[in-house]
Order: structure tokens, then sequence, then C-alpha cells
């Protein structure tokens, strides 16, 4: 004659089964500092290509006067703005040459986005800036309104196209890319701040 268990038990024996499913995972902090630097490397190569995919996407709240955020340019800043001058216009010039690998080389984006990861990364090792969101929003806007203005310049030296009419449409466009990469900062920025801060403890510890 079997006797009925009480549901009390039943509640246990699930609570120790999650727990031990849950140790099976160790923490981020006892994986192999090989296992580290993969991860990195994925996040790093992963949200590139999201921002890269999202260049050319215009979804509701995410398009102004036909112009979306610059996506890259969000990243560069935010990859910048904790590493030094030489990593920020690196950083630039690979993803400005992405960018035209997918649009068109002439003009180039590897010089707005490598001079855009050089300001940026010099500002942070000056101490003009923190490390907030409100800031962050700032600096991207401005960075977007330098990166713009060369494009133009760009446009301009090209000689295949009117300059005034160049201008007149740039300054439209600059003011909606540099309002929108603004509010959508935090979207890039907090995420992979989060875990380069993160990556940075577990190897100082």
């Amino acid at each position: 004659m079997k006797i009925p268990g009480f549901p009390g038990d039943r509640d246990k024996k699930s609570t120790s089964t999650g727990r031990k499913s849950y140790f099976l995972i160790p923490p981020l902090a006892l994986w192999h500092p090989w296992w580290h630097q993969f991860m990195d490397r994925m996040v790093i190569f992963l949200t590139v290509m999201l921002c890269l995919l999202m260049l050319p996407t215009r979804l509701p709240g995410m398009e102004l006067l036909g112009i979306g955020p610059n996506w890259l340019l969000i990243w560069v800043v935010a990859w910048s703005v904790n590493r030094s001058v030489f990593s920020g216009l690196l950083s630039g010039v690979i993803l400005g040459l992405l960018q035209d690998a997918m649009t068109s080389p002439d003009p180039t984006h590897a010089l707005s986005l490598g001079i855009v990861g050089m300001l940026t990364a010099l500002m942070q090792k000056q101490r003009f800036i923190q490390e907030d969101f409100i800031s962050i929003a700032l600096i991207v806007f401005a960075m977007a309104v330098v990166a713009d203005t060369i494009f133009a310049f760009q446009l301009s030296w090209v000689g295949n196209r009117h300059a005034a009419s160049i201008w007149t449409y740039y300054q439209r466009a600059t003011l909606a890319s540099a309002i929108l990469s603004s509010l959508w900062a935090p979207v890039v920025y907090y995420p992979l701040n989060r875990w380069w801060q993160q990556m940075k403890l577990i190897r100082n510890s």
C-alpha cells in the first residue's frame, strides 16, 4: 500500500533539483581566461554585426525626416569612451570600412568614424566627460554632427555634386541623425559598458 506524499515534499524536491541545475553552470568569474576572451570577442563581433544590420532598418521611432540613428557611431563612442586614443581611432576606421562595404567607399566613412573614436577617447582621457547616460547622449549628439560635417566636406571635395545642395541637405540630415542617435545611444551603451566593466573586474580579480 502506497502512502501518498505531502505536497510540500514535492515542492522541496523540485526546488532542490532547480538549485542543483543552477549550480551546474559556474559563474563567469570561474571560467577559464580563454573563455573570457572568446566571449568578449563574440560580444564585440555580434554587436557590431547587429549595428551594421540596423543601419538600413527603419522601425517606428527610429526615423526622422527619412534619417535613422547612426548605430555604428554610437558603438564607436561606447567603445572609445574607456579606451586609448589609438584604440578609438582604430575602431572607428574599421567600422567605417565595414560601412563602406555596405554602402559606398567614395567618400569613405572610415575618416569620419576614425576621428569620432579619437575625439571621444581624447575627451575621456582629459576627464571632460562622465560615464552617465546624459553625458553619453551629449557626446553622441556632438560626434554625429562632427561625422556628418566631415562626410559633407568629403562630398564637396569630390566635385561631381553641387556644394550648395549638399550643405542644404546635410543641415537637416545632420540634425535628425544627431537627435535620433543621442536618444538611442543608451540602448547600445548601457549593455556594452556593463559587459566590459564586468570583464575588467574579472581580469583584475
